[in-house]
C-alpha cells in the first residue's frame, strides 16, 4: 500500500504542476495551444539535428570501412556505430513526439517503454544517458573505454602490445552494448507508465528513495566517474609524452634545436586535444546531468 501511494504521489506532482500552470490564467486553451506550439518547434529542431547526426555518422562509418581503417580503430568504429544508433532513434522518438500520438493499449505501452521514454536513445549514449537512452549510455561507456585504451597504449605500452588482444576488444564492445541495454531497459520498465495517452518516462518510482538513489547514481556514473577517467587517463598520457619529449630533446643534435621544436609542437597539440575532450564533455553534459539530478532530489 505504501509503494502504491508513493507511485501515485509522484505522478500527482507531475500532473498537478501542469494543471496549476494552466489554471493560473483565464485562457487555459490558449496556454495549452501556445505550449504545444513551442514544443513543436523544439521537437522539429531536435528532429533536424538527429537527421544531420545520422548522415554524418553514417558517412564517417563508411569512410572508415572504405579506407580499411576500421580494423585498426575498433573502439572508434564502435563509438560511431553507437552515435549512429542514437541519432536514428532520436529521429524516430522525436518524430513520434512531433505527431503527438495518443498512446493506448498494448501498442501504446510498448511505444512508451521503447520510444516515448527515450530508452533506446540512451542505451546508445551511456555505453557518448529506452532504445534512445540505451544508445546514449553505451556511448558514455565507450568514450571511457577509448580513454583507457589510449592510456594503456601510451603509459603501459609493453603490457598493451603483449596482452591486449582482439578478443578482449570485442568482448569490451559487446559488454558495452549488452550492459547498457540491460541497465536502461530495467530502469525504464519500473519507472515509466502511460497515463491518459501520454508517456511518463523515468519519473514513476515505487518510492521516493528509489528515485533519489537512481538520480545520484546516474549523475555519478554518467558524468563524474566518466569525467574523472578522462582527466586521469589523458593527464597521464600528457605527462608521459612530456617526459619522453624531454629525454629525446636531450639526445637531439647539439645546436640544431629542430628535434626539440618538433617534439614541443607535438606535445602542445596533444595537450590541447586532451583539454578540449575533457572540457567539451564537461560543458556539454553538465546541464542534462544536473537537471536530472535536481529533478530526482526534488521530493518536496
Amino acid at each position: 500500500m505504501n509503494e502504491e501511494s508513493s507511485t501515485l504521489w509522484h505522478l500527482s506532482v507531475v500532473m498537478t504542476t501542469a494543471q496549476s500552470e494552466i489554471s493560473q490564467t483565464t485562457g487555459g486553451d490558449e496556454v495549452t495551444s501556445s505550449s504545444r506550439g513551442a514544443a513543436v518547434y523544439f521537437e522539429s529542431a531536435v528532429l533536424i539535428i538527429g537527421i544531420i547526426g545520422t548522415a554524418a555518422n553514417g558517412l564517417v562509418l563508411y569512410a572508415l570501412v572504405a579506407s580499411k581503417e576500421h580494423k585498426k580503430h575498433m573502439l572508434i568504429v564502435n563509438q560511431n556505430a553507437l552515435d549512429l544508433f542514437s541519432c536514428i532513434f532520436l529521429v524516430i522518438t522525436y518524430g513520434m513526439k512531433l505527431f503527438n500520438i495518443y498512446l493506448t493499449g498494448s501498442l501504446g505501452y510498448w511505444l512508451c517503454m521503447l520510444l516515448g521514454s527515450q530508452n533506446l536513445l540512451w542505451c546508445g549514449v551511456y555505453a557518448s544517458f529506452s532504445l534512445l537512452w540505451c544508445g546514449v549510455y553505451a556511448s558514455f561507456s565507450n568514450l571511457a573505454a577509448i580513454a583507457i585504451e589510449r592510456y594503456l597504449m601510451v603509459v603501459h605500452s609493453a603490457w598493451y602490445q603483449n596482452h591486449l588482444s582482439k578478443w578482449m576488444m570485442y568482448s569490451a564492445m559487446a559488454f558495452i552494448w549488452i550492459s547498457s541495454f540491460v541497465h536502461v531497459m530495467a530502469v525504464a520498465f519500473v519507472s515509466s507508465a502511460v497515463i491518459d495517452g501520454a508517456c511518463y518516462g523515468f519519473v514513476i518510482w515505487k518510492n521516493r528513495a528509489s528515485g533519489v538513489a537512481y538520480g545520484i547514481y546516474s549523475f555519478l556514473s554518467a558524468y563524474v566517474i566518466v569525467l574523472a577517467i578522462f582527466i586521469f587517463c589523458y593527464g597521464k598520457i600528457v605527462m608521459v609524452i612530456h617526459r619522453q619529449a624531454s629525454v629525446m630533446a636531450g639526445h637531439s643534435a647539439a645546436g640544431s634545436g629542430v628535434g626539440e621544436a618538433q617534439l614541443n609542437h607535438i606535445q602542445s597539440n596533444i595537450t590541447k586535444t586532451m583539454i578540449l575532450v575533457c572540457a567539451f564533455y564537461a560543458v556539454a553534459w553538465l546541464p542534462e546531468n544536473v537537471y536530472f539530478l535536481l529533478m530526482s532530489l526534488d521530493r518536496s
